[in-house]
């Protein structure tokens, strides 16, 4: 059986850890108090064992099976189930990992059905013992302590984001290629946590209303609600980082259109300087074309071609030379080619 913890508490301190379920069943029964029964990853022959000895409902079980629910609080009779998703943030590889956790909460137990690694129930339990007076305040008590542990845990995930966003503001402005990739990542690791704590609010009012139904002693109000302000500036938190992040995500794509068009004009003008070095050379192989085509002509060993024995056709044809090629010149020169 993967039970991480079962112990039965009466009057503010712990009485027994039951080797077994049955035990602990037959211990509530005969001696009274509370149950708090831990699991990690259960089967569901060993979820189903507990369903039955406390009548949970199956809705609520086969979520518990399941696993990746969101968020949520549902209430079936006098019994209270309830979704949690914790994070923590994972240093070495800067990424947020996500757990979940289920509870049942009923007038006489508290069963925890944890998935993941977070939230650390075994500090929770050690932080709930250690205080008589939460303790006797029977299966609430450990509704408030998970609920603020999970809380709790939001606040290190919400520096690490924080950081992140830091970095990739930096990394924007210094033009890393790989940002983009990274602005992404981010941003769904920001959508995911908005989705496990933006229920939270909701959850704690919910708890709220109840609480003149279900006896909840006054002074854990108040510590439901001071849970519930914490939840509140973690989402409002949250929301801000999506926000953020969708900023700097235009502030990108705006930079490398920037960058893009910078490097068309850059192009544009090395086409344009190249056209213009085409245009000169052309303009002078037009101009040195001429003269050559007269030269060519007169240079050919015809005895009959007109002119060929006049006495100014040497000087007729310079001067044809120099006059075409004076023309062009000009023509060139007048349309920007020289």
């Amino acid at each position: 059986m993967p039970i991480v913890d079962n112990a039965i508490y009466r009057d503010g301190v712990r009485q027994s850890r039951p080797v077994t379920l049955d035990q602990t069943f037959e211990a509530l029964r005969d001696e009274g108090g509370f149950a708090w029964i831990g699991l990690y990853r259960p089967t569901e022959e060993e979820l189903r064992a507990v369903a039955t000895e406390f009548t949970l409902h199956p809705l609520a079980v086969e979520d518990a099976l399941t696993g990746h629910q969101r968020p949520k609080l549902e209430r079936y009779g006098d019994v209270t189930f309830i979704v949690l998703r914790s994070a923590r943030y994972l240093d070495a590889p800067e990424e947020v990992e996500f757990g979940e956790v289920h509870l049942f909460i009923g007038p006489n137990f508290a069963i925890t059905v944890r998935h993941a690694e977070s939230p650390d129930l075994g500090r929770v339990r050690k932080r709930v013992e250690n205080t008589p007076s939460l303790v006797s305040l029977g299966p609430q008590a450990v509704l408030y302590a998970v609920f603020d542990e999970v809380v709790d845990e939001y606040g290190p995930v919400m520096a690490g984001l924080e950081n992140d966003i830091d970095e990739i503001e930096d990394q924007i402005f210094r033009g890393d290629p790989a940002v983009s990739r990274r602005i992404y990542d981010l941003a769904r690791e920001a959508m995911a946590f908005q989705r496990a704590t933006h229920p939270l609010v909701g959850m704690l009012d919910s708890l709220e209303q109840g609480f003149e139904k279900y006896g909840v002693d006054l002074e854990l109000r108040r510590d439901f609600r001071d849970v519930a302000d914490h939840a509140l500036k973690t989402v409002e938190r949250a929301d801000g980082f999506r926000a953020v992040l969708q900023n700097a995500l235009t502030v990108q794509a705006t930079l490398v259109t920037q960058a893009q068009n910078e490097e068309m004009r850059t192009l544009s003008r090395a086409s344009i300087e190249q056209g213009d070095q085409v245009k000169k050379i052309s303009s002078w192989a037009a101009i040195l074309f001429v003269p050559g085509l007269i030269g060519s002509i007169y240079g050919m060993n015809f005895d009959h071609m007109p002119e060929l024995h006049w006495a100014f056709g040497y000087p007729f044809a310079l001067g044809l030379m120099l006059a075409s090629g004076t023309a062009l010149f000009f023509v060139f020169r007048k349309r920007g080619w020289l």
